[in-house]
């Protein structure tokens, strides 16, 4: 499930290595709405991390992203996690001649990915 959102860039963080197959890098958007503005945090993994690097905090981005949850149980307990997973970056209103080719949504189940993760 694919959707985009538009918003000013407004804090990136450092790349993580979470394990010897793993890497994320997360940033936040600030999206206004109405009278409240939502800030709200994505998640770039593997070599989609680089994507951050065309751009500074206070940039108009639009974020293309694929919304995925999952269920962990632990001790008897199921908690739910919810992640915005990024895969494209690009200027806002760059729907114009020259702006970068549209790719497809990578999938996010490998059969390499490392599952000592709780999610």
């Amino acid at each position: 499930m694919s959707f985009d959102i538009q918003g000013k860039l407004y804090e990136t963080f450092e790349e993580q290595q979470v394990s010897d197959k793993f890497k994320k890098r997360e940033f936040v958007l600030e999206i206004p709405d109405g009278s409240y503005t939502q800030y709200v945090k994505f998640q770039l993994t593997q070599d989609k991390c680089s994507l951050l690097e065309a751009f500074k905090n206070g940039d108009e981005v639009k974020v293309t992203f694929n919304l995925t949850g999952k269920p962990f149980t632990k001790n008897g307990t199921t908690m739910y996690f919810t992640n915005l997973q990024a895969w494209r970056l690009e200027p806002a209103g760059a729907n114009t001649p020259g702006a970068a080719p549209q790719q497809d949504a990578p999938s996010f189940y490998s059969s390499e990915a490392d599952n000592d993760l709780p999610f």
